[in-house]
């Protein structure tokens, strides 16, 4: 059997070109028929899904609505797939992602130029402005239908809740249910490893950049404080219990990397960000600059806000 129910819930595990692996989406069968993400846009990967509908005994024609946890393409590439007349639902930042414009692509280049220079990048890395947007080739170029904001009850599931979880997006939500403690949680919380909080440009030009590892922090401790007794993640094994040990795991680990980092400016405090990140990354920069300068971009907002260091 490739797919299974469990308490209304069907786990979908799918290819992806990208280096996390396989990505799961979800199908919540209840007052109606609802999917929770949509993978890449890859035809292998639109195979699979098609399989496990075939076991699972549905059609695509038989999905109400498609929700998506947030907006990287490993989680939304596939809404292409669907009808126009099948309503996508997300948290409003998601929409300039899931529909993308030659102005919001211009501004995204434009900004991490910007960045990159302020980060001290050396200009040989430059070629990454130019594939900043590639990984969205296995996006989708979908509108939104139907914002999410938290505390809202999930149209036509009324068992389930939105709750904003900011971090590894600025647009992620995940999906609660109270009577069983249950949260489909996409990339908010994985077993096996970290999520990366991820740089953005602003919503708009001349706002402060967002501080996604602070979101982050702000999430998992909330995410502690609900304790859900399962969690079904975008990634790797179901989380059955120990939820409040792993978020204090993560956080433990985020703050011993905070303090590497502080140790690293009392030896060099003229150090950029691109040569603190060549030390934290001392392989991973070289091929996945764009993920380990966020990450090290987040140590240092992690080490003014928390430590109440500054420059």
């Amino acid at each position: 059997m490739l797919g299974n129910w469990h308490e209304g819930i069907a786990q979908i595990t799918l290819p992806t070109p990208f280096a996390v692996g396989d990505v799961h989406a979800y199908l919540i069968k209840g007052d109606a028929l609802t999917l929770v993400d949509a993978g890449a846009l890859t035809n292998e990967a639109w195979d699979v899904m098609q399989k496990y509908f075939s076991e699972l005994g549905i059609t695509l024609h038989d999905i109400d609505q498609i929700v998506l946890t947030h907006h990287h393409p490993d989680h939304v590439g596939l809404v292409e797939k669907f009808p126009q007349t099948t309503p996508i639902l997300a948290h409003p930042a998601a929409d300039r992602w899931l529909y993308r414009t030659k102005e919001f692509t211009d501004f995204h280049r434009e900004i991490f130029a910007e960045w990159f220079t302020e980060f001290g990048v050396p200009e040989e890395f430059s070629f990454y402005l130019d594939q900043l947007m590639s990984p969205l080739n296995y996006s989708c170029q979908r509108k939104l239908d139907i914002p999410l904001t938290d505390g809202m009850t999930l149209p036509l599931e009324n068992d389930w809740v939105i709750l904003e979880t900011p971090g590894h997006a600025t647009s992620h939500i995940s999906l609660y249910r109270e009577k069983d403690q249950t949260l489909i949680g996409g990339d908010v919380l994985l077993n096996h490893i970290s999520s990366n909080p991820i740089l953005e440009p602003p919503f708009n030009k001349g706002r402060d950049r967002h501080k996604p590892l602070l979101d982050y922090i702000h999430t998992l401790e909330d995410l502690s404080d609900l304790n859900p007794s399962i969690v079904y993640p975008g990634h790797g094994d179901i989380i059955k219990g120990g939820v409040y040990d792993l978020v204090e795991k993560r956080l433990k680990a985020q703050e011993e990397r905070a303090f590497k980092v502080w140790s690293m400016l009392k030896e060099n405090e003229d150090l950029s960000v691109f040569e603190i990140c060549q030390k934290l990354f001392p392989h991973a920069y070289k091929t996945q600059l764009p993920l380990t300068i966020s990450e090290t971009v987040g140590q240092l907002d992690y080490i003014e806000a928390k430590l109440q260091i500054k420059d």
